[in-house]
């Protein structure tokens, strides 16, 4: 059993005792993605206020595959930072729903290798939407009190575990709704061929 190294040249695979291929990851988990220019990332630029849970008027931010864009969109990383009380209590979660030609590509998606491919995404910071189905619940957003955070900002590792076919979309979801610039939130996804 033979492979290619970056410059063509045929090597040996290693296995080990089992017959399994034994292999080193180099340069992290998405390297490859990014180095290939399927890696893309977004977020809001400035804090945004958010609307009421499952609201077909989302404020916030959505990540849609259009209709037709030959791609899959596999979201691995989603992101959010409160930068100031959000009001009530919240339960923040992602949904999924379907993508309309409604949507404004409001929020520019950037190639993780910067320059070198163009996303097929819509990003937007508010659309009208069909009714969104929860699929994540992220965090509990609240205070303790009306001036003091409760929580940092925050990173989670989907894994790759949100999937959008072409004509689907992912959005933020809270509770109740915060007040006017008051969370931003990003998402960091690779776009594969169908």
């Amino acid at each position: 059993m033979y492979g290619k190294d970056y410059n063509g040249v045929a090597r040996p695979s290693l296995v080990d005792t089992a017959g399994r291929a034994l292999t080193v990851p180099c340069g992290g988990k998405y390297a490859d993605a990014a180095i290939n220019g399927r890696l893309f990332y977004a977020a809001n630029q400035t804090p945004v206020a958010t609307s009421t849970t499952l609201n077909t008027t989302f404020t916030g931010l959505g990540l849609a595959n259009p209709t037709g864009s030959g791609k899959i969109i596999v979201v691995h990383e989603f992101g959010w930072s409160i930068v100031k009380p959000a009001g009530d209590e919240s339960v923040l979660a992602l949904g999924t729903t379907t993508w309309t030609t409604n949507w404004a590509q409001a929020i520019t998606a950037q190639c993780c290798r910067y320059g070198y491919a163009t996303s097929i995404a819509y990003v937007d910071d508010g659309a009208t939407i069909v009714a969104p189905v929860l699929v994540k619940i992220i965090a509990t957003i609240g205070t303790n009190l009306v001036t003091d955070l409760t929580q940092n900002n925050c990173v989670v590792d989907l894994g790759g575990s949100i999937v959008l076919a072409p004509g689907r979309a992912v959005v933020t979801d809270t509770t109740t709704a915060s007040g006017a610039a008051t969370i931003q939130f990003s998402f960091l996804w690779e776009e594969v061929d169908e």
